[in-house]
């Protein structure tokens, strides 16, 4: 049965029309759909986004000037294949409002737009949104402008902390336990037992073997000879490379953050 009005408010949603080849086609907005189906708007959005992204929909996303507010917001103007693509993971019922109001809108009279360009009032609406979505873009690409000097500023501002991070990162350097303690503000002992916690190195403070093939620590090799036995020994010292020294800092840096979260 055809739509009744108590289910949607249709002068609400007008019918749009597309021009293919001179020949004049309705369309259904996703906002129609998702007051048809008593959707929200925001869901019915996320459904055709899904499909426009699989390549399923034709249909591209399209700003909606809200006539009251003067805000937009986007939304899909779908004929009735694509319309019925979307709905069609829905239950039967809200098909079958869908199909009923494609019953309902092929059932009007085809819109004249030579009449409606020599009528004066319809020439004037159509001038008022144009004017509305133009003024709507020029807004979005002042606000895409200033984004992108926000942006090229910080870029400005990181520089030099980029450059050090990659001079420390590529740096072929080997550090002291001691040297990067130092340089994050603690003791040696204190990033020791830090490193064990995070399993960087063992209770001997030997590096794991995974830490140096993963070109964080090296274990830098030292012979020496055993007091009680007259044996040769080998001991190997944890070293730090400079991929270790940027990992470390960040760790650090995540624990004070932790305990300061902690503190709060």
């Amino acid at each position: 049965m055809p739509i009744s009005q108590s289910s949607v408010n249709t002068h609400q949603f007008a019918p749009h029309f597309l021009q293919s080849q001179n020949v004049a086609r309705p369309t259904m907005s996703s906002r129609e759909i998702a007051e048809l189906t008593g959707k929200s708007h925001d869901n019915v959005l996320r459904d055709a986004r899904l499909l426009v992204a699989g390549g399923v929909l034709k249909t591209e996303e399209t700003p909606y000037v809200h006539p009251q507010n003067g805000q937009t917001y986007p939304e899909f103007l779908l004929d009735e294949r694509d319309s019925l693509v979307l709905v069609s993971g829905y239950d039967a019922t809200l098909r079958a409002k869908i199909i009923d109001r494609w019953i309902e809108l092929e059932a009007r009279p085809a819109f004249d737009y030579a009449a409606a360009l020599n009528d004066p009032r319809t020439l004037l609406a159509l001038l008022t949104d144009n004017v509305k979505k133009v003024v709507a873009l020029e807004a979005d690409n002042t606000e895409l402008s200033q984004e992108n000097l926000m942006l090229e500023q910080k870029v400005v501002a990181d520089a030099p902390k980029v450059e050090f991070f990659n001079a420390v990162i590529t740096s072929t350097s080997i550090h002291s336990v001691r040297e990067v303690a130092q340089s994050i503000g603690t003791g040696q002992n204190r990033l020791f037992a830090f490193m064990r916690q995070q399993r960087w190195i063992d209770r001997h403070n030997t590096p794991y073997q995974g830490r140096v093939e993963s070109g964080h620590l090296v274990a830098e090799p030292h012979s020496y000879k055993c007091p009680e036995t007259g044996e040769r020994k080998t001991k190997f010292t944890c070293k730090v490379t400079g991929k270790g020294f940027t990992k470390l800092q960040s760790l650090w840096a995540g624990r004070e953050a932790d305990l300061l979260g902690g503190a709060a």
